[in-house]
């Protein structure tokens, strides 16, 4: 038989979907799940996107430009500057979601053997990104303990060497839905002006922040024109994960040089989601106003009833839509496997993502699980109770 690549064999798989076939088959046994293990929301996409979509007008779904349309570009740079980014449409380029503009940014800035650094737990695919290109991930620890908080800027600095290229995070935090204060900010961008390093800053969650001062982008930091990139997307904003839309920002002209002719390597992003992604960009504010204040009280919902099991430890969120627990199990893992496999309560349990694969070390995310907050508040009671009594049974056996 042929043998497939080294590449293939070190590419992670993902630790959200993973698994997928257990779910599978306890849904094949009449088994209702509820899924909190993805970042799928059931917050219903814009009305004004969803007439778009019925309305189009085509008769060719012709290439687009490899930047993307021009028109959807010059409009997200009226609305990056209503937040206070200052930027113009040369200064993005539209790319096949957020996972593409990132995998374009590592692409262009970081050789084999060169080092990214990352503060973990930190999204699972990032590690898929950094692999493709044979780069290093070099992780910042955080703790359960101090709700995954930056360690102090000289510990970070430590970490610092010849070969680092760029810090990376995402803010607000996707798995720990930590909020970076502009304090923490400004301390990363002294740190790419001092060693000449870039900053990627993901954005994904922008508007999802429940508490604290707002948020706080790479790009209202003065002096980081040469050095800071945002990775965006309209899959968590507009609850369009499908659409596949997103984009790189940045105003260091050379980088975006290199970003374009990966885009171009890869023809176009998608013609008829850039037009309803330009039509998301039209959506009343109410619509935003309503869906953070679900989310807050799904937030809120869930830290009072996980906090009430035994045993049970969580992070408190104050943005996007997760939260990290550590639960009384010797393997996360394994527990949520038994959930899907063995375990029911009436007929229905719940799908986590075990936390393993959000670590550069499994073993520090072993007992942690993270859960995305997507489903309604009744579910989600309903969610929490399933756990408690799985824990409970998985505990005795």
């Amino acid at each position: 038989m042929p043998q497939l690549s080294e590449l293939s064999r070190q590419m992670p798989a993902s630790p959200i979907r993973k698994l997928v076939p257990y779910a599978d088959e306890a849904k094949k046994r009449g088994i209702k799940i509820y899924h909190l293990n993805i970042g799928q929301p059931d917050i219903k996409t814009p009305r004004n996107v969803l007439e778009k979509m019925k309305n189009i007008d085509l008769d060719i779904i012709a290439y687009t430009k490899s930047q993307g349309y021009d028109s959807y570009r010059e409009k997200l740079a009226e609305y990056y500057r209503r937040n206070q980014i200052d930027v113009t449409a040369d200064d993005i380029i539209i790319t096949t979601g957020g996972s593409e503009a990132l995998l374009f940014s590592v692409g262009s800035i970081a050789d084999p053997g060169d080092e990214i650094i990352i503060p973990e737990p930190y999204y699972a695919n990032y590690n898929s990104f950094v692999t493709l290109f044979k780069v290093k991930v070099v992780p910042v620890p955080s703790s359960i303990d101090d709700n995954f908080a930056l360690p102090p800027v000289e510990a970070l600095e430590k970490m610092i060497t010849p070969r680092t290229k760029a810090i990376l995070y995402s803010n607000p935090s996707n798995p720990t839905g930590y909020v970076y204060t502009e304090e923490e900010v400004k301390k990363l961008r002294d740190l790419a002006l001092k060693h000449d390093i870039f900053i990627i800053s993901d954005e994904v969650y922008r508007e999802f922040i429940y508490e604290g001062d707002g948020h706080h982008s790479i790009l209202h930091e003065e002096g980081m024109d040469r050095h800071a990139i945002i990775i965006d997307s309209v899959s968590k904003r507009y609850s369009m994960c499908g659409a596949r839309i997103g984009c790189v920002v940045s105003k260091n002209k050379e980088l975006m040089k290199s970003v374009l002719k990966f885009a171009q390597a890869r023809l176009s992003p998608p013609a008829v989601e850039q037009i309803l992604s330009e039509e998301a960009l039209h959506t009343p504010q109410s619509y935003f106003d309503e869906v953070i204040d679900e989310y807050k009280k799904r937030r809120d919902l869930l830290i009072k009833e996980l906090s009430s099991i035994d045993g049970l430890k969580i992070g408190h969120p104050k943005g996007a839509f997760y939260l990290m627990a550590e639960l009384p199990v010797d393997d996360a893992d394994q527990f949520a496997k038994w959930m899907l496999s063995e375990f029911n309560d009436n007929g229905e349990t719940v799908m986590v993502a075990p936390a393993s694969g959000f670590y550069s070390d499994p073993v520090l995310g072993k007992k942690q699980v993270r859960i995305a907050y997507v489903l309604n508040t009744r579910d989600l009671a309903r969610s929490v109770e399933i756990l408690r009594k799985a824990l409970d049974t998985y505990n005795k056996r």
